[in-house]
This record gives structure tokens, C-alpha cells and sequence, in this order.
């Protein structure tokens, strides 16, 4: 079962008990579309950081 169906009625309920509420589908690429690789990068060097690595990057050429 995909993770989004988990919320599903959650999301009915709230869109009928609140009139004033909308729904707007993100679409199924919005995760991709708003990575920013440089936060993600800067959160991941931090939480090895955090367990107690030196982390040291080099970019690579692509």
C-alpha cells in the first residue's frame, strides 16, 4: 500500500467537516521537483556528524 493512501481519509474528513477547506493535488513529481540537493547534502553530512563521523566532500564531475 502506497503511503499516501494512509492519508486519505484524513483528508476526506477534513474536506467535508470544514467548508471552507480545498484540496489541490500536488502532483506525483512534487517530491522530485523540490529537492534541493544542496539542503539535502548540508542534512545528511549533519547527521553523520551527528553520530560521530568527520565527513569530508569532494564533487564529482557529472
Amino acid at each position: 500500500m502506497a503511503r499516501h493512501r494512509l492519508f486519505e481519509p484524513v483528508i476526506a474528513w477534513h474536506l467535508i467537516n470544514d467548508p471552507d477547506a480545498s484540496y489541490q493535488e500536488l502532483g506525483a513529481d512534487w517530491h522530485r521537483r523540490h529537492l534541493d540537493p544542496a539542503r539535502k547534502t548540508r542534512d545528511l553530512v549533519r547527521q553523520l556528524q551527528a553520530l560521530g563521523h568527520h565527513v569530508a566532500l569532494t564533487r564529482t564531475s557529472a
